[in-house]
């Protein structure tokens, strides 16, 4: 007993991926592309149209054929009929009679004699006795009989005469169904050649009516990649002139499309002047600000050494001299971001991560000894092109707020390491009761604040994180979060530069 082959793992595998690979390639009608939604519609209605118009060509052929076979049978069965009521029963002996015509007499159901094919207008032949049974079967009716006899396709016709005797008279039906043959060859091979004709014109006239579809997708793409949402945005992208005729269809879209772009683009140019007289009145009223809210300072320092205060007094000094600071640390907040609004370049120079991150995380466990102060350091340097004190400023901003956001005892935990070749990821995670999914998307905001969802021991300005993404993204990196409770962390990828 023979056992089957085992079936290859491999080929078989094969097999499914190319069932479905060609699953996939028939897309649903409702997938494919408008351009070949047209096309296929187009053929489709052709091929409609082809079918019915040789449907009734083939019809209208037929009948015409039919009803001349009829009339020359009706022709030759009159001749035959009137020979023989002359007695004349001779094939070769009847006028007019064609070639290829059948003549049998029929007495007492069978046939008298042979039957006659005229093979030219002087001789005959007889049928062979095979086809005769067919021909005694034939009654005289009111219709016309079709018969597959050995020398060929025959109609037929039957006529009683008055002595019993049934004349019948035949004539080939071949040419008939040849010319039939032919016209649908012939309507066949129009078809097709009309389909790929119209294929390949229908498809480059549609291609050419849809070319300008491409280009306002092109211009579309192209804005839907331009950073919109802030600082100067020049809304250049068009759709050219030859696509935004508005005098045909495809054309009036990207006619539209051009307005729209225009309205953008005078929006765009008004937001950008109100946000720089914004900044520029931040910057100035800031810049204002330092002057008096150093004599505050003063002032409260030189009262507590010069004056004798109550309790009470030296509460009020206090206070006044901790909101001051607040205030100022505000106005540097949006002198710093001011600077990063103007674009100035940053002071790039080769700066060591390693080396910041331990100074800075050693002077938070000094500033702030409540909280517990961890490294997750990698052994490797970390060297990159950066603003050395624009990156401290970022890591002291992240450690700060992890500070004020968390509980006293809560665990903060500086990481430092290498993405791949060209980025280094600074991170600051902390085990605090983390940032609300619905304020997530909003955190890098302007004075945006969630004070009521992390316990925190300080008001903040909500400006911090502002400045670490500004600062981030004028380095070329990016800033992510990660948050949910027990574990919050925030990702800075920076670039090594050259």
């Amino acid at each position: 007993m023979s056992k089957a082959a085992p079936v290859d793992s491999s080929t078989a595998s094969q097999a499914k991926k190319w069932r479905e690979l060609r699953s996939q390639q028939w897309l649903k009608f409702s997938d494919w592309s408008l351009r070949s939604k047209m096309v296929m519609a187009t053929l489709a209605l052709l091929t409609a149209i082809c079918f019915i118009v040789g449907l009734v060509c083939y019809a209208s052929m037929s009948l015409v054929l039919n009803n001349r076979l009829n009339a020359d049978l009706v022709d030759a069965s009159n001749r035959v009929t009137a020979a023989y009521q002359h007695g004349v029963t001779t094939i070769s002996d009847i006028p007019g009679t064609n070639k290829g015509t059948l003549i049998a007499y029929v007495k007492d159901g069978s046939i008298a004699g042979n039957v006659q094919i005229s093979a030219s207008t002087n001789s005959a032949k007889a049928l062979p006795s095979s086809d005769a049974g067919d021909l005694t079967s034939i009654e005289p009716i009111d219709s016309f009989v079709d018969r597959e006899l050995t020398l060929g396709d025959y109609r037929l016709v039957a006529v009683r005469m008055s002595d019993g005797v049934i004349v019948l008279t035949g004539l080939l039906s071949k040419s008939v169904h040849d010319t039939l043959a032919a016209l649908i060859s012939t309507i066949i091979l129009v078809s097709a050649s009309g389909l790929i004709a119209m294929g390949l014109v229908g498809t480059v006239i549609i291609r050419r009516a849809m070319a300008p579809l491409n280009q306002l997708s092109a211009v579309a793409t192209k804005v839907s990649k331009l950073p919109l949402d802030e600082g100067e945005v020049t809304l250049a992208e068009r759709v050219p002139s030859s696509a935004a005729n508005p005098n045909t269809e495809v054309g009036s879209v990207g006619f539209a499309l051009n307005r729209m772009l225009d309205n953008v683009a005078q929006a765009l140019q008004a937001r950008q002047r109100s946000e720089t007289k914004v900044r520029q009145f931040v910057a100035d009223a800031s810049h204002e600000l330092r002057t008096p809210l150093t004599a505050i300072r003063g002032y409260t320092e030189m009262l507590r050494m010069t004056e004798d205060l109550s309790p009470s007094g030296e509460k009020s000094l206090s206070r006044v001299e901790s909101q001051s600071k607040r205030m100022g640390a505000m106005v540097e907040d949006l002198l710093t971001l001011a600077r990063l609004d103007e674009g100035k370049p940053l002071e790039l120079a080769d700066t060591e991560m390693t080396q910041l991150v331990l100074e800075t995380v050693n002077d938070m466990k000094v500033a702030i000894s409540d909280h517990r102060w961890q490294l997750d350091l990698s052994s490797d340097p970390f060297i990159i092109k950066a603003d050395a004190g624009a990156i401290r400023q970022v890591l002291l901003n992240l450690l700060s707020n992890a500070a004020k956001h968390t509980d006293i005892g809560t665990t903060v935990t500086t990481g430092l390491r290498s993405l791949d070749q060209a980025t280094v990821r600074l991170s600051v995670r902390d085990n605090g009761p983390g940032i609300p999914a619905e304020f997530q998307a909003d955190i890098f905001d302007r004075f945006s604040r969630v004070d009521v969802a992390r316990s925190g021991h300080d008001g903040t300005t909500g400006l911090g994180l502002s400045i670490v993404h500004a600062i981030v993204q004028a380095h070329g990196g990016k800033i992510t979060l990660n948050s949910q409770p027990g574990n919050t962390e925030f990702m800075v990828d920076l670039p090594r530069g050259q």
